[in-house]
């Protein structure tokens, strides 16, 4: 089935949310969204992919990976009530793709099972084409079951649109490439290694540019790195924890999400689960903890926030729903305000 939905020329803020078909998913679902009270309605579903476990929009178009063993990315139409598919799915050459973004003309996608980062132009519909360039990493770390090998987890384009940075689990690395638009060759710049065992997962930028955050998976941590856009060099400064003193039992963090203003930084924690609330300093280069929520739900695989930046909304995986909460404007900190069913949700964006 393709999609469902009968309302045509939607108007206003749009959330899609992202789901793993493979557990009961109902693939991409498309929601109105109330932007004074952050409510969300759903207005139709679109499944002809599998797995569409994260997406990314780019004015009429979204991308979703298929994050299957055969990797793939699939593009829908989305001015009507439900996701249409534009066309079949394009192949990554690479295996259980778990990001995209966009960044200079291309698609970008991160394939966690082949610990590989792909590149696929983007055509004048806005459809992506047969990839690139597949940049492969190597290496490992000493957590045996989850770092035998590369696995990299998130890619995403700068601030500055200069570079295009990868975040590897399964090597504790980040890693800097340069991405040629002409061509899309990527092309390795650097790569930053992180504390052994922290297992990277996803990394967010400050406001200003100079500095980034990477949320660690296998330890419940927040590594705070200066970035110099410059040189294309990423500098860790420290951990921070992002579960109070004391937590027992399995913390496994998902998303980071930074504060337009730069003054909060939000983090989702499954197994805990919880929304972490860490307070930054005034120049970006420190964090601290100072509150954790629950996240409403069950393993929060993503956390997002609206483009107002009042609401944040967690995507909780097990229980089959997102949540959203208001944000407290002086301290950062979210209250509850509302969810819906959404059956093994993986992601939200806006558009």
């Amino acid at each position: 089935m393709g999609g469902t939905g009968t309302d045509q020329g939607r108007s206003g803020v749009r959330a899609y949310i992202g789901s793993f078909t493979s557990a009961g998913g109902r693939g991409v679902l498309a929601a109105d969204v109330d932007e004074a009270t952050g409510a969300l309605t759903v207005t139709g579903a679109g499944d002809a992919v599998a797995d569409p476990s994260f997406l990314a929009l780019a004015g009429p178009v979204l991308h979703a990976v298929s994050e299957t063993e055969a990797g793939a990315v699939a593009a829908f139409d989305v001015t009507g009530p439900a996701p249409r598919p534009l066309g079949a799915p394009v192949p990554v050459d690479g295996a259980g793709p778990t990001h995209l973004a966009l960044a200079a003309g291309h698609l970008l996608t991160a394939n966690y099972t082949s610990g590989s980062v792909t590149a696929l132009p983007l055509a004048e519909d806005g459809t992506a084409r047969p990839a690139t360039t597949v940049l492969r990493h190597e290496g490992g770390g000493p957590v045996a079951d989850r770092q035998s090998g590369p696995h990299a987890h998130q890619v995403l384009p700068d601030p500055s649109g200069d570079w295009v940075v990868s975040v590897d689990l399964g090597t504790d690395s980040v890693r800097i490439c340069a991405l040629d638009p002409a061509t899309g060759r990527l092309t390795l710049h650097g790569e930053t290694a992180l504390r052994p065992g922290t297992g990277p997962r996803h990394l967010a930028f400050h406001p200003a540019g100079t500095h980034a955050y990477v949320l660690n998976e296998l330890e419940p941590t927040l590594t705070v790195c200066r970035w110099d856009a410059a040189q294309g060099v990423l500098e860790p400064l420290g951990e921070t924890p992002v579960v109070p003193e004391g937590t027992t039992g399995p913390s496994y963090p998902s998303e980071v999400v930074v504060s337009p203003d730069g003054r909060f930084l939000w983090a989702a924690v499954r197994g805990d689960d919880t929304l972490a609330v860490l307070a930054l300093g005034a120049d970006g280069a420190e964090a601290r903890l100072v509150a954790a929520v629950p996240c409403g739900g069950t393993w929060p695989r993503d956390l997002t926030l609206a483009p107002s930046g009042r609401h944040l909304y967690a995507a909780n995986e097990r229980s089959g729903d997102v949540t959203w909460f208001t944000l407290d404007p002086e301290t950062g900190i979210p209250t509850r305000a509302g969810a819906i069913e959404a059956p093994a949700a993986s992601c939200v964006v806006f558009g």
